[in-house]
């Protein structure tokens, strides 16, 4: 069986744009490859240095994981801090790493452009990165349109390695979902954390039905035509909608048969249909942290044997195991 390596990062509340982008990939493909889902708490530490919120947030992440409904007796599930071996790799893929390759990184690029601060853990974040992805032999990588980029300096990491001390790392393909890679946000930008633009995975009724009327709409009136296909509140239906229904409201927006305000509502309901069971099953994990908590130690045991054996042949490789 083929694996399947992914990651979050456990900065905030997670969000339909995650759930969409990516976790909803690993539940469908549970069956289909070997899953290795880990929560990036050390790539966290660049955005959020709160020893609190960031174990808070650590088992959030898990129980969304869970509540979506992966099972852990099919996905490898781990924090990436319970594997040092990986930040140890970092390190040797940073010797490899040209700086001129890091300053084209869109995250830092990014960050300069807006005069952001900037340390080395946002720097050096695609080496971590390539760490995390090499370091289990994985096969598939689903990402987001936006890391597209850190994967494929993963798989140059990959290729230069092998060709400087030898073949030890497999060079992984990315996995992109076309039709949903980017989820448009309240704003009608990408759905983040950053833009505050999120409807959270596990928010309730009223949060959502409050935030879906924030959407961004031109001023067409209730009887004017509209452009679905422009259309931040149509393009956000395609995820809850079936076909007929999709359909149905696309004629309406042709024809000037609904409103912005009636799209909005209907959304609503929709979104709301789709989480109810999601939250459920969020309720029962609240009360049973500990189960949460082994299940990432027995994540992690897994991981690491593997992450120890790739090492030794790492060592080997470069030179320092005599």
């Amino acid at each position: 069986m083929s694996r399947l390596l992914s990651g979050i990062k456990p900065t905030g509340d997670i969000h339909i744009g995650n759930y969409f982008g990516a976790m909803r990939q690993f539940l469908d493909l549970q069956n289909e490859f070997e899953n290795f889902i880990f929560i990036a708490d050390y790539h966290a530490l660049n955005q959020l240095q709160d020893a609190k919120e960031l174990s808070k947030n650590i088992l959030e992440i898990a129980k969304a994981y869970l509540a979506i409904g992966l099972d852990p007796q099919k996905v490898t599930l781990f924090k990436q801090s319970d594997v040092p071996e990986v930040t140890e790799l970092a390190w040797i893929f940073n010797c490899l790493t040209p700086i001129a390759e890091l300053q084209r990184a869109h995250a830092y690029k990014d960050a300069v452009a807006k005069g952001s601060p900037i340390n080395m853990g946002l720097f050096d974040y695609p080496v971590l990165m390539a760490a995390d992805i090499l370091m289990y032999n994985a096969d598939v990588v689903p990402v987001g349109a936006d890391q597209k980029q850190h994967l494929e300096m993963a798989q140059d990491t990959a290729k230069k390695f092998n060709k400087v001390f030898g073949e030890v790392f497999k060079v992984p393909k990315e996995r992109i979902l076309a039709s949903v890679a980017t989820v448009p946000g309240l704003d009608g930008r990408k759905m983040s954390k950053s833009y505050k633009n999120t409807i959270g995975l596990f928010d309730s009724e009223k949060d959502v039905l409050k935030k879906v009327m924030t959407i961004k709409t031109d001023s067409k009136g209730a009887n004017e035509k509209k452009d679905p296909a422009a259309d931040n509140i149509f393009a956000l239906h395609k995820l809850f909608a079936t076909p007929e229904e999709l359909k149905e409201l696309e004629r309406a927006y042709k024809e000037g048969g609904i409103s912005y305000k009636e799209s909005k509502e209907l959304l609503g309901i929709r979104i709301n249909n789709f989480l109810q069971p999601i939250r459920e099953r969020k309720l029962e994990l609240d009360v049973n942290e500990e189960k949460i908590k082994e299940i990432l130690v027995a994540g992690a045991k897994k991981a690491k044997s593997e992450a120890v054996a790739m090492m030794k042949k790492i060592r080997e490789k470069i030179g320092v195991e005599i």
